[in-house]
């Protein structure tokens, strides 16, 4: 579906007055980022001459405020490029709260009272799923158990998985040295691109099945190729190769169709995972409400950044759908690692069917970037939400003045 991507991002970075930095992005594939950043820019007059201390005493009121302007609503409300944008500035605000704090991210979150975090929520269109009374009930009852989780995470880290052996286009043979090598590394847990053509991903999937063996998880993804009826017709000639689930089979925005796919291919024991390009916490609130999901695949850039993934969690939490973020993108591993860490901490206490998604690229355009052992995510020590790209990076990478634009232009 995204045959030819050139992986960008909007990168907003906040100033302030006492030298204290925030930084935030949400990602892109190339064109159209000039547009996000035109949303950020729309955007910029109601974050600038706000103090730190007045955003977080009324957290909720602040993302209400980025993403119900009265007259910019009108772009989503809550969806396409006006939230990306809203998504980047709220991430560089949570960056710089918890560079303030002297935290990383998830454990601003974690030290955070219960009440504080419910507070940081909007609970506007969701209330017939999840009330406030209900997300703090269930964030108090995991206060119990969260200090050894807490140092479970430090010392083994969150279970990940990997998207990068199995890309449509790969030769076998680069399938098998891709695969050997993650195997190698410790990788339990593999997903496999799927949608162009039914043979060829057949044969695919068997390699990857022979390879990894019987009891190693394979997860499919389609990127939503498909119409319901092919969905279900196309992964049920899959089956034979025991798929955990289909992430995106058709529409990202078709809740029912999701959930007729759902119920088609409950009886063959794969699940339904979506939600990385799904708009905000009403749709998940619907996808959840018509078990159309099996699995939750919140992203750190398209919803509204921390406020509502929050949200989402809760949620999923209590519809007792496993969480497994979406990671695959610039800097999405870096943000997303933040978010899940904290849902087992202080949300779930499970990890169940639970794991969240690597992608081995570009990690090197950041100063604090993911640090994989063991097929999973060693817990992150650098204060705030690890999502700082190197100065050198973005001098060179800037549209259109760096020098990589100005190489590819004067070709």
């Amino acid at each position: 579906m995204h045959t030819d991507p050139d992986y960008s991002v909007a990168y907003v970075v906040i100033d302030t007055d006492s030298g204290l930095k925030g930084f935030g992005l949400t990602f892109t594939l190339g064109k159209g980022t000039e547009i996000v950043v035109c949303a950020v820019e729309a955007l910029a007059g109601l974050v600038v001459g706000k103090s730190l201390q007045e955003i977080v005493n009324d957290f909720r009121g602040f993302y209400r405020l980025l993403s119900s302007d009265s007259q910019m609503r009108w772009l989503g409300p809550e969806k396409g490029v006006i939230h990306f944008a809203t998504a980047a500035v709220l991430n560089a605000v949570w960056d710089l709260w918890a560079r303030a704090e002297g935290k990383p991210l998830w454990k601003l979150l974690v030290d955070m009272d219960p009440k504080q975090i419910v507070s940081c929520i909007d609970f506007r269109y969701i209330t017939d799923a999840l009330t406030e009374e209900e997300a703090l009930a269930i964030l108090v009852k995991a206060q119990e158990g969260k200090q050894q989780r807490e140092d479970q995470m430090l010392k083994e880290g969150y279970p990940a998985y990997t998207t990068s052996c199995a890309w449509i286009g790969y030769s076998d043979q680069h399938l098998k040295q891709l695969c050997t090598d993650a195997l190698k590394s410790g990788w339990t847990k593999f997903k496999v691109k799927v949608g162009a053509d039914l043979e060829d991903d057949k044969r695919r999937c068997r390699i990857i099945r022979q390879m990894i063996g019987p009891n190693a998880t394979l997860m499919i993804d389609a990127n939503q190729r498909w119409d319901v009826a092919e969905a279900i017709s196309w992964v049920t000639s899959l089956a034979e190769f025991k798929p955990l689930w289909i992430e995106e089979p058709t529409s990202p925005d078709d809740i029912l169709g999701h959930a007729a796919i759902s119920k088609a291919l409950a009886p063959l024991g794969i699940g339904v995972a979506t939600g990385e390009q799904c708009h905000n916490r009403v749709m998940f609130k619907q996808f959840l409400q018509a078990s159309a999901l099996q699995f939750v695949q919140i992203d750190s850039c398209r919803l509204g950044s921390v406020n509502e993934n929050l949200a989402v969690l809760l949620m999923a939490h209590k519809f007792q759908v496993p969480v497994c973020p979406h990671a695959g993108g610039v800097g999405l591993c870096e943000l997303v690692q933040h978010l899940i860490l904290f849902d087992y901490v202080c949300v779930s206490g499970s990890l169940s069917n639970r794991m969240c998604e690597y992608v081995d690229h570009l990690h090197e355009h950041f100063t604090s970037p993911v640090v994989i052992c063991d097929a999973h995510y060693m817990t992150p020590k650098d204060p705030g939400y690890s999502c700082e790209m190197l100065e050198s990076s973005v001098q060179k990478h800037q549209y259109p003045e760096g020098d990589v634009w100005k190489v590819h232009m004067n070709k």
